[in-house]
């Protein structure tokens, strides 16, 4: 048996406590650093993380500290290290960051890689792009050399890298199965695992989880081989293999590999204990998804019942929580002791690892104690109003006037051309919009000031909107400064940090609200805005919303009942505003749901029961508004041939979803299903820089009007416009307005 360190993580936050990342990624590319003032700063956060770790209680000497960094994606790096090249950049030079930066971002000519959610979670990673004629090299010795980089700093770590089972599940690929090209990416682990044992490695860690998912195309058989045929390449190149399966239930999948791996790490959270026996664990019994404090006792508990040979550890990496509390001291000290970020969580592991080990537990035990009982006893946890209205709900309380009727009502209502346009609702947040809402934060200006501060940028927006002719309007969002965030601010229940900042992609990074007790909503918030924005114009402007099940997926949500009871809560608080909206004239309200596909759960078995209740929450939010009000919803990254009748169950009027970097794949499964209301699928990717043209807008509308009606079809980007700038943003939508004057044509 091999002995694995005590505890461990599985992976570090990688934008820094203060962005650090994000900074030095946009000033490369804006020119304002060049390519070594850019790889001494991540350098340098790169150690300042490992030496983080070190600080909380891991050992700088046994491969405890795991190298899982990148500079934008780790599915991207994995392309790099892999010199995995898409087809059509053939003949672009495949070195150095601007190859990194074309992969990712695009430029005029070339379109990025394909973004989408990694697992269910709010991460987005880069979908490789590979065919029959895609052969791989270890083209990027990036893993090494950060590897060579800790260790001369006093670091001995464990790099991990995607493994070939899921970088391949994760991949797209044209006239093959992405599989079928596994002999040939397979033997560069074993190169690499070389590579990294010369430099004096002992330990890689290949991260697996698509093992635990049931992914469309794949059988778990299929993928168990593959991730097999990586483990062993890789314990041929001279280093140990920590096989980590996080994410989910990982029993039944990953015991057929225990004899090839020298350790396994798993979810004990969200799934059970493999039966393994002769294989070392690390079992997942602190949370790498949430911010609860741990229940110490009861993880310790699981800890000891898990067998001799376990070693403590985080159930995924901890990018997907913010780095520490240390500066959240607007929470307050009741909440703040229920709460655990990333630091928290590392010293979590250590604790309970210093408890196995020892026998004895420590103070940090009976602190955890008290947190969880005040937690349970604290004032608006339980609201007896809320639970007796959520209880009291009637029948139809999720049902309208079926659409054919509705459909008539609203043309007479709110009569538009054929393929209306319009936008998703953010417009972009400038540097001046940022200020004054820090300025306002900061008591510098007053409530009247901020107020015409953002009425003079709704006016701008309105004026672009009208100048561009597009049909239905937005206000552009400027009093909101995240999509979920805005509802968290405006409803009990939520409480919102200053700089929990937690990665999305790339340069991108959210800050996840913490709901935390019985949601309802005081008063009105954003009937003010969409009024002011109707006063300017004749034609519609849309409400907007955040739906339930998307300020769920965005936020760190209780843990302490079923999520269903939470969506059916904040459905009720969202059905409130449309009733404000409705009352004050809005004739269209949309109720983004950008996060549906993305909680699908990863075990088909599990789909059904989900779906129903996120669908019931969506209908809940929107089932009692008037039949002569418009409901648009939009889903981002929303695979239509997976969850396509859970989008019909939506019952939206006009659904628009992201299309535009897929190529209108999704249309396809929309004209196979019949789909029978109005949808948008997009024509201009937004998370890009890149300005398309006319004709490329008109390629992708005649792909969607080849398979929708055109009765049915709206024009519209791929998502908000919140991260663009204006000049692009006015450019690009001027290709959609053109493109679809050509196609009413």
């Amino acid at each position: 048996m091999t002995l694995f360190p005590n505890g461990t993580i599985l992976g570090y936050p990688r934008i820094g406590p203060d962005r650090e990342l994000k900074r030095a990624l946009e000033a490369n590319w804006r020119g304002r650093i060049d390519d070594a003032e850019f790889a001494r700063r991540t350098s340098e956060l790169r150690l300042a993380d490992l030496q983080r770790l070190v600080e909380l209680g891991l050992s700088p000497d046994d491969a405890s500290l795991p190298l899982e960094t990148a500079h934008y994606d780790h599915v991207l790096d994995a392309t790099l290290t892999f010199g995995a090249v898409p087809p059509r950049l053939r003949d672009a030079v495949t070195h150095g960051l601007a190859w990194e930066w074309l992969l990712a971002r695009g430029d005029v000519d070339r379109a990025p890689l394909e973004m989408t959610k990694w697992f269910d979670t709010n991460y987005h990673y880069l979908v490789p792009e590979l065919d029959a004629e895609t052969t791989f090299s270890l083209a990027d010795t990036r893993i090494v050399d950060r590897f060579i980089e800790a260790r001369a700093a006093g670091f001995h770590t464990r790099p991990a890298v995607v493994g070939p089972a899921t970088y391949l599940a994760l991949a797209k690929a044209e006239g093959v199965r992405t599989t079928e090209l596994a002999d040939r990416l397979v033997p560069l682990y074993r190169e690499l695992a070389e590579r990294l044992a010369a430099a004096g490695a002992t330990w890689l860690q290949l991260d697996e989880p698509a093992l635990v998912a049931d992914l469309e195309g794949f059988t778990p058989v299929e993928l168990q081989g593959i991730a097999r045929s990586g483990a062993r390449a890789v314990r041929e190149g001279g280093l140990k293999v920590l096989l980590a399966a996080g994410y989910g239930e990982s029993s039944g999948r990953v015991e057929a590999l225990a004899s090839d791996v020298d350790a396994i790490a798993f979810d004990l959270v969200r799934g059970g204990l493999p039966a393994v026996t002769d294989t070392p664990l690390v079992a997942g019994v602190v949370h790498g998804r949430n911010v609860w404090r741990t229940d110490l006792d009861k993880a310790l508990e699981t800890l000891r019942a898990s067998g001799s040979d376990v070693s403590v550890g985080t159930t995924t990496p901890l990018l997907h929580v913010p780095h520490t509390l240390e500066p959240e001291s607007d929470l307050g000290d009741e909440l703040r002791s229920w709460l655990a970020f990333a630091d928290e969580k590392v010293a979590e592991v250590v604790t309970l690892a210093d408890a196995l080990r020892t026998g004895t537990t420590s103070p940090a035990f009976d602190e955890a104690r008290a947190a969880l009982g005040s937690r349970a006893a604290a004032e608006g946890v339980r609201d007896g109003s809320v639970r007796e209205r959520v209880a009291s709900l009637q029948a139809d309380a999720r049902t309208r006037l079926p659409y054919d009727q509705r459909a008539q009502l609203q043309r007479q209502k709110t009569p538009l051309p054929a393929l209306p346009t319009t936008t998703i609702g953010s417009f972009p947040q400038t540097g001046d919009i940022r200020l004054a809402r820090a300025a306002h934060a900061k008591g510098e200006s007053s409530d009247e000031q901020y107020r015409e501060a953002l009425q003079a940028e709704v006016r701008r927006v309105i004026d672009l909107q009208s100048d561009l002719e597009l049909d239905v309007l937005v206000h552009g969002e400027p009093e909101r400064n995240d999509m979920v965030q805005y509802f968290a601010e405006n409803f009990n229940g939520f409480s919102v940090t200053k700089r929990g900042w937690v990665q999305s992609y790339g340069s991108r990074a959210t800050r996840p609200s913490i709901l935390w007790g019985d949601v309802s909503r005081p008063k009105p918030f954003t009937v003010e805005w969409i009024s002011y924005a109707q006063s300017l114009t004749e034609k519609p402007v849309k409400g907007m919303l955040t739906g339930p099940v998307t300020i769920l997926a965005w936020s760190f949500v209780r843990d302490d009942q079923p999520l269903a009871d939470t969506a059916d809560q904040v459905a009720l608080a969202l059905a409130d505003e449309i009733a404000d909206l409705e009352a004050a004239g809005t004739s269209i309200i949309q109720v983004d749901e950008p996060a549906l596909r993305e909680l699908l759960p990863l075990r088909a078995s599990d789909r059904a029961a989900y779906l129903d209740w996120s669908v019931g929450s969506f209908r809940l939010a929107t089932g009692q508004a008037a039949p002569e009000t418009q409901i648009h919803t939009h889903l981002c990254y929303s695979e239509f041939n997976t969850i396509i009748d859970a989008i019909d169950g939506l019952d939206a009027d006009v659904t628009s979803i992201e299309a535009a970097r897929s190529k209108m794949e999704v249309v396809e499964a929309i004209a196979a299903h019949g789909y029978s209301r109005g949808i948008g699928p997009g024509v201009y990717d937004i998370h890009s820089p890149r300005v398309p043209s006319t004709d490329e807008v008109s390629e992708l509308i005649g792909i969607a009007a080849a398979n929708i009606p055109e009765q049915l079809l709206w024009i519209n980007p791929d998502c908000g416009l919140k991260t663009r700038g204006y000049e692009e943003t006015s450019e690009s939508l001027r290709s959609l307005v053109d493109a679809t004057r050509l196609a009413r044509g």
